[in-house]
């Protein structure tokens, strides 16, 4: 490691290149992608410990001072500009830039909670086959799903394991550790869908405020902030990915950089569903609107939610 970073830093004092440059830049993303995957890691690992040990002790800045009713922000039909555009660091799957044309939708003002997730849970969602994608109910049924991951069984017990240990389910923090198959089936139940990626990057462009990033120190999601006379939505970045119904694939006019910088995103673009909007568990300096995360729908140890959406009638 010391002869690496002698020879990085006589790089970095050097007159590199453009490409040497960007090489670089595309790194230090990369490492921050892999410090919130080893905390999402330590958590899981942590939770399979009998003895359940905290990463950290104290939970700070988090509370469960109730939650605002959820109310619905209207976007119109339109055709938008959606991806990165020139200027600053974004990964090639966020571009090229292009034009699409969105009907009118509605997007919830926060995200879903756990008190709201526990009415789908009590409601027997886990047990009806009719709120299910196909693949969904055969995961359920494999892996015998009852609840989010880190609930603890029995349900009646209100806890659940998070990054200071076990510690009660806060109702009005926005529930977390979701599979798409979750997400999507809690939609269909509450009489909504999730978000396409378009509709949420458009979203993005409306007044919103930020949720709980890794500089907070939260480890864990926190309720929403309430409502003010300004309205718009909240949470939009920041304390969980929020799942959209989006397969992961390019976009139109996308081709994936020479050589082995190539291999970073384009050959994940199978069978994946795309998330958007960060965590609590990641820099701030680190996300954008139009970052593009991406997950098999069966994954739910990253810190993964859901936010409501649903159709107009013109």
């Amino acid at each position: 490691r010391h002869q690496i970073d002698t020879i990085m830093s006589d790089l970095l004092l050097s007159d590199m290149s453009t490409a040497t440059r960007n090489t670089i830049i595309l790194g230090l993303n990369h490492e921050q992608q892999h410090q919130e995957l080893l905390l999402m890691d330590l958590k899981h690992a942590f939770s399979l410990n009998p003895l359940a040990p905290a990463y950290s002790q104290e939970p700070v800045g988090v509370s469960d001072s109730g939650v605002d009713d959820l109310r619905w922000v209207g976007f119109d039909e339109g055709v938008y500009c959606v991806g990165h555009k020139a200027g600053g660091f974004a990964f090639d799957n966020e571009g090229p830039a292009h034009r699409v044309l969105v009907e009118s939708f509605e997007l919830a003002d926060r995200l879903v909670t756990h008190g709201e997730y526990r009415q789908f849970v009590e409601a027997g969602g886990y047990q009806r086959p009719e709120l299910w994608l196909s693949d969904g109910w055969a995961c359920l049924q494999e892996n015998q799903w009852q609840a989010p991951l880190y609930w603890k069984a029995p349900l009646e017990s209100n806890q659940h394991f998070t990054c200071h240990g076990v510690q009660e389910l806060r109702e009005s923090a926005p529930v977390s550790h979701l599979s798409y198959y979750e997400a999507d089936a809690y939609a269909r139940w509450a009489g909504c869908r999730l978000p396409t990626e378009m509709e949420w990057e458009v979203g993005a462009s409306r007044l919103s405020t930020n949720g709980a990033f890794l500089e907070s120190q939260t480890f864990e999601p926190n309720a929403a902030e309430r409502r003010t006379s300004a309205g718009g939505i909240r949470q939009l970045l920041g304390d969980v990915w929020e799942w959209t119904q989006s397969p992961y694939t390019p976009y139109p006019r996308y081709s994936p950089p020479p050589g082995a910088l190539g291999e970073y995103n384009g050959k994940f673009m199978c069978n994946q569903m795309v998330l958007r909007g960060g965590s609590c568990l990641t820099p701030q300096d680190h996300i954008r609107h139009t970052y593009r995360n991406f997950f098999p729908p069966h994954s739910r140890w990253m810190v993964s939610g859901l936010r409501l959406a649903r159709n107009v009638t013109p």
